[in-house]
């Protein structure tokens, strides 16, 4: 059975017990709320094998400090009285934890356990699947409406949002707002209007047709309608560094970003139409741009071209590419590039970079046959309806020409009435 426990009690439980599992949690924490109602319910299958104990960090951070713990919630699994396998932080998905279990049990009874845990069903009349702000704006207007309504993702609430360092041109505040700070805002506002959240969760199948999603392995969820809210995803460069400085010096959005480099220098990596025309963008605020380009040649429409070659600000750089991204001392961030006609490599300074070689939605899920554009993003009508019946589509994951946190919020808001009319009729 679960037990909370104080740092106290911490090693007394340690050597009481072959088999542990810590849970470090604070309040007000959206990643600690998504762990909760996985871990209470695998300790009523593994309770009796493993010890289940949750300690408040706050209010035991003598204990938290001595174990390295700096978030929360922190899973710590214990054999024998010293750490073992994965140390989950985050939004920790089940499959994880069950997987860390599992490794302190003999294979035979792990097996069992897994047996016993039964598939359940869960009837809803809209799914949405994915918790960005088309999302969150939809399920707020579906649950306002009285419509029963689960928000699934697997993820944490807020999409891209939550890596985006500020927002200031999201309508009803005056002052920029931290990008994770308006996805607490938002989902906070949801769960308030009724809406039912599972997040960080393993979506293992998607039935659009049937409008049935199995998450976790085991739960299948039934809906009349399902509104599609996966967003999209930039195109990484997979080098060195990118994934650390995400929202911590690397960007992939201007709208978003370019205001907070007034008279500061800055760097974008890609050449095609998106690179160069938001090079102009950047252009208002930043004092200088290096633009690096692996080919030969931009590959932007000509006027976009025209306009970048003639910016004093902009020094195009073609034939090179990124390698890494670093800091410095003094918290700037550096770019180490190669020469690829020499083979050379240099580093530049800079105060920020910015990533445009492409996005693609969030769409491998989808298995049936639907209309899509070019590029693979979903075509829908003007009440935001796919071309499979039931299934609506909002946010960055559509055809359209832009894609923003209010242009998602405007999407989910139609596909919410829309799908509120057809399910009253």
């Amino acid at each position: 059975m679960l037990t909370e426990i104080n740092q106290q009690d911490f090693e007394k439980e340690l050597q009481s017990h072959e088999n542990l599992v810590l849970d470090f949690y604070s309040t007000e924490c959206p990643p600690c709320e998504a762990l909760a109602p996985k871990f209470d319910s695998l300790a009523e299958f593994y309770g009796k094998d493993i010890r289940f104990v949750k300690m408040f960090r706050q209010g035991n951070r003598e204990l938290a400090e001595k174990l390295g713990v700096k978030s929360s919630p922190t899973l710590i699994f214990y054999k024998n009285g010293k750490e073992t396998g994965d140390r989950l932080i985050g939004g920790i998905k089940k499959g994880d934890i069950v997987k860390n279990l599992d490794s302190l049990l003999p294979a035979e009874q792990a097996e069992k356990i897994r047996s016993a845990i039964k598939p359940v069903v869960t009837h809803t009349e809209a799914l949405v699947l994915g918790a960005g702000p088309g999302g969150m704006a939809a399920g707020i207007y579906l649950a306002q409406a009285k419509i029963d309504t689960l928000l699934v993702d697997q993820g944490l609430p807020g999409g891209q949002v939550t890596t985006t360092h500020q927002v200031s041109n999201y309508p009803g505040f005056v002052d920029p707002q931290k990008g994770y700070m308006l996805s607490h805002f938002m989902a906070e506002q949801a769960k308030a209007a009724g809406v039912k959240f599972k997040v960080a969760v393993d979506v293992n199948k998607v039935d659009l047709a049937n409008k049935e999603v199995v998450v976790d392995g085991y739960e299948t969820i039934k809906a009349k309608k399902i509104i599609i809210s996966t967003g999209a995803s930039p195109r990484y460069l997979n080098i060195p560094g990118e994934k650390e400085f995400y929202g911590k010096g690397i960007s992939y959005c201007a709208t978003c970003d370019a205001k907070y480099y007034h008279d500061k220098d800055v760097v974008i990596i890609g050449g095609g139409n998106t690179a160069v025309e938001e090079s102009e963008f950047i252009s208002k605020f930043a004092s200088k741009i290096t633009m690096i380009q692996q080919l030969p040649q931009l590959t932007a429409n000509k006027t976009a071209q025209e306009k970048c070659f003639a910016d004093p600000k902009i020094n195009v750089l073609l034939e090179h590419e990124p390698r890494g991204f670093y800091k410095t001392d003094d918290d700037k961030m550096m770019v180490k590039v190669e020469n690829l006609k020499t083979g050379e490599t240099t580093d530049i300074v800079t105060d920020g970079v910015f990533v445009f070689v492409g996005m693609k939605p969030n769409t491998d899920f989808v298995n049936e046959p639907m209309d899509t554009d070019d590029w693979g993003y979903i075509k829908v009508d003007d009440e935001m309806r796919t071309s499979i019946p039931g299934v609506y589509a909002v946010g960055d994951v559509i055809s359209k020409k832009y894609r923003q946190i209010t242009t998602a919020v405007g999407d989910g808001t139609i596909a919410s009435i829309a799908c509120t009319r057809e399910i009253e009729k």
